[in-house]
């Protein structure tokens, strides 16, 4: 016994979802992080206490708020109906929003650590050459931090794989638009259907696992990933 048809729409979808939070979150969490790590703004405090909501708030409660504001009555559904996008809860682009939002600081933290442990120095070296800022971006920071890059990609791709509670709220249940693996999964306990659940279940357990091999193994011996990983799967 192996996988279904919904069994291979679900993965299918699952990571195309994944694939597409990780882009949105590079582009996105990439700037952020690097305020993050170089400003003295009081802002800063704030805005990285919200970056790091989703690490502490239950899913559901995230879920509720994205979907209130997504839906037909909240601020953005009323924008993107305006716009003649219609909304966005149960749809494949409103998982999108909710992923970006649930794995944001799975990307942003990693991010900062690698800015702030690079030091000005690099920097430094690099203006004394008259290398512009962007210059100085993409052949001193983006080399020197590619660990920190891999890590934050690997962690929002894997996060989003095994988004739950986010998922569920914003997208229901729909096969092959929103029915995510763990949504399957869910499917199949409920219906006492143990034997398909195990498959399903036992990939994510060894996805999980190469996962943290990749990021043990990115950081070398710092063992500075760690903090990223004390968001709950749900």
């Amino acid at each position: 016994m192996g996988f279904t048809e919904a069994d291979w729409l679900a993965i299918g979808l699952t990571l195309r979802l994944a694939t597409t939070t990780t882009v949105i979150l590079l582009l996105l969490g990439t700037p952020l992080a690097w305020w993050l790590a170089t400003t003295s703004s009081r802002w800063r405090g704030p805005i990285a206490a919200v970056v790091a909501l989703p690490l502490v708030l239950p899913p559901t409660v995230l879920g509720f708020y994205l979907l209130v504001s997504l839906g037909p009555n909240g601020p953005i559904g009323q924008f993107t109906a305006a716009l003649g996008l219609g909304t966005l809860p149960f749809t494949f682009w409103g998982l999108v929003v909710a992923s970006v939002f649930y794995s944001l600081p799975f990307v942003v933290q990693p991010l900062q650590s690698s800015f702030a442990s690079l030091g000005e120095r690099p920097l430094e070296m690099a203006a004394t050459l008259r290398a512009g800022v962007w210059d100085s971006f993409v052949s001193v920071v983006l080399p020197l931090t590619r660990n920190g890059f891999i890590t934050a990609a690997v962690l929002g791709f894997a996060h989003t794989v095994g988004e739950f509670g986010v998922v569920l709220m914003i997208g229901g249940n729909i096969p092959g638009e929103t029915r995510v693996v763990s949504v399957q999964i869910y499917d199949y306990v409920e219906a006492l259907n143990y034997q398909q659940a195990h498959w399903l279940a036992g990939s994510l357990v060894l996805f999980s696992f190469l996962v943290l091999l990749i990021v043990y193994g990115a950081q070398g011996n710092r063992g500075s990933a760690g903090f990223a990983l004390g968001g709950r799967q749900q």
